[in-house]
């Protein structure tokens, strides 16, 4: 049976957008958007000010207008903006400084997204992807054809690269969904991009730094065209707008694509029609089961990803080594679908069960390799060792799912334990009496968790009291039912802070502040771009429009009102006899 790969666009919620591609309801990729709370800078191309110069790390940092400033490496700095004097010789290596001055202006593209107290990292190599085609266009010595494209498809573009109008001095990817396109529609996107470049050259003249020159275009339609290929057989959409946009960019790229561009109109929501809501919680979860029984157990550090295979109540082979392979085999599947779901980057070490014949660690590197072919990312892959681990590493293309829709627990603080409360209560009953041997200490306050100021006043009343004799002190112990176990506050008063009308200890009590995380009047809010979009629209005969028109326009940014679009939409429907629609009751499908 054919796999039929389908693109699923979930914008009901202005909050979240989600953008599956799914093979016979089999969920393989996902990019989900938060634009009203996680503002998106990678791609996005700047006039920036150079701030900081660091010859010590060999990179300069600028300010391109985020509240962190940019790291920028020397290597990605073009050579049009170094300052080479006249006087010195091609082979003499000049410092950091004398190449580059604080205050210059500079062109940069935000490569990696700010990651914790990081900075982005930021290069001067700007690059712009059409549809086809990716053109580099100060960066000449950069090019060619897609690594994903083999065969005799790949002899046959690099004869049509050969042939493309490419302006001098710079340089030009073909894109996998260049395969089959002839030298005019190649020419055609690459025309786009070149005006593109020209426009953003002229803003950048233009505006004051720091600056967005350039945006990245939203998930919608950088999914659109990063995946717009002869596999993806339709694109689904269940938002009438978000549809509207949809169109208006395929009419423009792919005309002959517009047939397999629908509108979805169900009661039933599209990604539970398509049976694949329950798949992208697992990207969610530390456990991810296997189909025998095995299970994935996924672990995000700062250092690396570290992925554990459990046999668990696999016992789908006749011995322990087929279970440990089969059970591997499967496990090397899944970790490659659950890399892309994750979008994992950096270091990943997987410990696989033990195999003790070599052709069968062999089969389960092999597997994995296979299966990461299918991956956009960059990704390096080592052997399994003697201990059965396995080191690979993956291109960070964007921030993580954990990154950006989960927060750190405020409670273990990320860590995934918290002390027990005997061991917790001894380590601040030893901090009370290094406080009361200070000299002048008339009071030490104790703010703890209910559990265990209970178990200090019960099981370790006598050593306060001890305390509190040899000392000559006053310990209070204050329940306080607004924090829980590893948080406490400890307070030393002096003789001369305690006042003369002392307060009862439950109005001491304090209360904690907590603000609302990822608030989107929090969020780093970005400027209108100097230049708004890749397309140049086709020129169109305009007619007279009436006035709701005219406010659907100023609205929604296309003179398409809602009675026109309703003409030339191709919506999916719930209808028992199809194979790909809902049933008349409206519970999904169980194919």
């Amino acid at each position: 049976m054919t796999k039929l790969e389908k693109m699923l666009i979930n914008a009901t919620q202005s909050e979240e957008i989600r953008v599956a591609l799914v093979k016979n309801n089999h969920l393989y990729d996902l990019d989900i958007d938060c634009p009203l709370f996680d503002v998106k800078k990678k791609g996005n191309i700047y006039k920036a000010t150079v701030t900081r110069i660091e010859p010590s790390l060999d990179a300069v940092f600028v300010n391109y207008g985020a509240k962190r400033q940019g790291f920028l490496p020397f290597k990605e700095i073009a050579a049009n903006y170094l300052k080479t004097p006249a006087d010195e010789g091609n082979d003499t290596k000049l410092p950091l400084n004398a190449l580059i001055r604080e205050g210059q202006e500079l062109l940069i593209q935000v490569d990696k997204e700010e990651r914790g107290s990081k900075g982005a990292a930021l290069t001067t190599y700007i690059t712009l992807a059409g549809c086809y085609l990716v053109l580099m266009p100060n960066n000449p010595n950069s090019g060619g054809i897609s690594r994903r494209i083999e065969g005799d498809d790949r002899d046959e573009l690099k004869a049509t690269l050969n042939a493309l109008e490419l302006p001098e001095g710079m340089g030009l990817i073909i894109r996998t969904a260049g395969v089959g396109k002839g030298q005019e529609e190649l020419q055609a996107d690459l025309d786009m991009l070149c005006n593109q470049w020209q426009a953003i050259q002229q803003a950048y003249q233009r505006q004051l730094a720091p600056c967005l020159i350039h945006q990245e275009g939203d998930v919608i339609i950088r999914s659109i065209r990063d995946n717009l290929r002869k596999s993806i057989a339709e694109i689904i959409i269940d938002d009438q707008i978000s549809y509207i946009k949809a169109k208006q960019y395929i009419e423009q790229v792919k005309p002959d694509f517009l047939p397999n561009l629908k509108l979805y109109n169900s009661a039933v929501p599209l990604f539970t029609f398509y049976q694949i809501e329950s798949q992208i919680e697992t990207a969610y979860q530390r456990q991810v089961l296997l189909p025998s029984g095995g299970a994935l157990v996924i672990d995000r550090t700062e250092a690396l990803v570290s992925i554990d295979i459990n046999s668990a109540k696999a016992t789908s082979g006749a011995d322990i080594e087929t279970t440990a392979l089969n059970t591997n085999l499967e496990a090397a599947d899944e970790i490659a679908r659950q890399l892309r779901l994750r979008d994992l980057g950096g270091l990943v070490v997987i410990d696989f069960i033990d195999m003790g014949a070599s052709k069968n660690q062999r089969e389960v590197e092999n597997r994995l390799k296979e299966a990461l072919k299918a991956d956009r990312a960059r990704i390096q892959v080592g052997r399994i060792s003697r201990f059965g681990l396995l080191e690979m590493s993956r291109q960070r293309l964007r921030l993580s799912l954990g990154e950006t829709a989960q927060d750190v627990c405020p409670r273990c603080e990320g860590r995934g334990t918290v002390r027990n409360i005997q061991s917790h209560v001894l380590s601040i009953v030893r901090l009370i009496e290094e406080e009361a041997i200070k000299d002048k200490t008339a009071e030490v306050h104790v703010q703890l968790p209910v559990e265990l100021a209970t178990f200090i006043i019960n099981e370790k009343r006598d050593f306060i009291l001890n305390i509190e004799k040899r000392h000559h002190i006053q310990v209070l112990i204050i329940a306080n039912p607004y924090i829980q176990a590893p948080q406490y506050t400890l307070t030393r008063l002096k003789e001369d802070n305690i006042g003369k009308h002392k307060k009862p200890s439950y109005t001491l009590i304090q209360e904690p502040t907590v603000a609302l995380s990822r608030s989107p009047s929090a969020v780093d809010k970005q400027s209108e771009p100097a230049v708004k979009s890749l397309l140049q629209q086709p020129a169109t005969k305009r007619h007279e429009i009436g006035i709701m028109k005219r406010l659907w326009h100023a609205l929604f940014g296309t003179p398409e009102s809602p009675e026109s679009v309703e003409h030339t939409v191709h919506m999916v429907k719930p209808v028992a006899k199809h194979h790909d629609q809902v049933k008349p009751n409206n519970k999904p499908r169980q194919d």
